[in-house]
């Protein structure tokens, strides 16, 4: 399935990485074969029909934009007393109003 996060009742952060390396190829298949291969459609004047396809670059922005997932947990681990809670504050204050971003509540 190289679309889609898989979706575990816990992740690791390994299985974050195999997500995200998933959705960078899915962005690069998207990019060549929809974006890139529709427009030459256009130019040459082919006849076709467009296709639609969900665009996941809001769920890369969240990983690796600056004060993304990964930009945070880097300064998080540069703290002398950096810690899995203060990086979860920290994701929590930076993305709660994210599309792609949930907020669980563990006890």
């Amino acid at each position: 399935d190289i679309f889609g996060f898989e979706n575990f009742k816990e992740n690791s952060f390994e299985q974050m990485c195999i997500n995200y390396a998933n959705e960078k190829l899915q962005k690069q298949f998207n990019t060549v074969i929809f974006e890139i291969e529709q427009k030459e459609y256009e130019k040459e004047g082919i006849d076709w029909s467009k296709i639609e396809f969900n665009d996941n670059q809001p769920c890369l922005d969240l990983i690796e934009q600056k004060m993304g997932i990964l930009s945070l947990l880097d300064e998080e681990c540069r703290f002398p007393r950096g810690s899995d809670k203060s990086f979860l504050t920290k994701l929590h204050r930076a993305h709660e109003k994210h599309a792609f971003y949930k907020k669980e509540n563990r006890t």
